[in-house]
């Protein structure tokens, strides 16, 4: 389906912002080649952060889980690697996006990924009309099963991967094209929903 492998990666995280501290308590990658996931990477992290009541509400992650799960200086140089420098994908990438690169940051790391899809912006501009662009929203509309509990990364990972397993089914099915290029599906995320089916038309007018 896409002509490059893609990454589609989550993180479950202590809070919000990096910025103010907060930290990373699981982390999943799963990598997508010719629309089967072929590898993934999946693990609690313990960043020594105290995990806050309605984080452990929100997500079932305990303190106790992350006292025993492996220490981030050893996750991240792992995760990382396994990434390498294909496309990187995320629902909401910019909060993934950022807590990946403050965790590198910390350890003097530098992602080496080409590229970043984010499935929320593209699921705003080739489906619209839905009344919840979340994950678990998009999930119920799709008819998306979970594997397991949201708001886990790993289970996180699977929906996102499916949703953008299912966005790029729509682009081939609608456009006839044999594979979509992962820069195409950033380059619509750059676009107003309006113009999304102009600028396809003409992409695939040219051989894009």
């Amino acid at each position: 389906m896409f002509d490059q492998p893609i990454v589609m990666l989550d993180f479950e995280t202590t809070g919000l912002s990096p910025a103010a501290g907060d930290r990373i308590t699981e982390v999943a990658a799963l990598r997508i080649v010719d629309g089967v996931v072929t590898e993934r990477f999946a693990t609690l992290v313990n960043c020594g952060a105290r995990v806050p009541y309605e984080v452990t509400a929100l997500t079932g992650i305990t303190q106790q889980m992350i006292h025993g799960a492996p220490p981030v200086a050893k996750v991240l140089p792992q995760l990382l690697d396994f990434i390498g420098t294909d496309v990187l994908a995320a629902h909401n990438a910019s909060f993934d996006a950022k807590f990946l690169l403050a965790e590198s940051q910390r350890q003097g790391l530098s992602p080496q990924h080409r590229g970043l899809i984010c499935s929320l912006k593209l699921a705003r501009r080739m489906l619209p009309g839905h009344s919840s662009y979340r994950l678990s929203g998009l999930a119920h509309a799709l008819n998306i099963r979970y594997s397991s509990a949201a708001h886990r990364a790993e289970a996180d990972a699977e929906v996102s991967t499916r949703l953008l397993l299912y966005i790029g089914e729509r682009l081939r099915h609608q456009y006839r094209c044999p594979s979509i290029a992962p820069s195409l599906l950033e380059a619509i995320t750059r676009q107003s929903a309006v113009k999304v089916p102009a600028f396809l038309r003409r992409s695939f007018d040219s051989g894009g």
